[in-house]
């Protein structure tokens, strides 16, 4: 799986998207486009990628800048996997 499906999964599972996950792209919008993305949600998912890909984000790395979009966000988990 690449990062971008391998989050696409974990947005699903976290915030419960069902079947609205599966039209996520690399250009879909997250951060207030989702209205499940809220500050509790973002945690949630930090701890899932965390888990999910072996690293630890810290804090002073979050911005709403990396949670624009799917792409920006996988782009910031490819960063911190390379």
């Amino acid at each position: 799986m690449s990062v971008v499906e391998d989050l696409r999964m974990l947005l699903a599972d976290t915030l419960q998207l069902g079947a609205r996950a599966g039209s996520l792209t690399a250009d879909s919008a997250l951060l207030n486009a989702l209205p499940e993305l809220d500050s509790q949600a973002v945690v949630q998912l930090i701890t899932a990628i965390e888990d999910h890909f072996g690293f630890t984000v810290a804090d002073d790395e979050v911005s709403a800048d990396t949670f624009a979009t799917l792409g920006t966000l996988s782009e910031f988990v490819a960063g911190k996997c390379a």
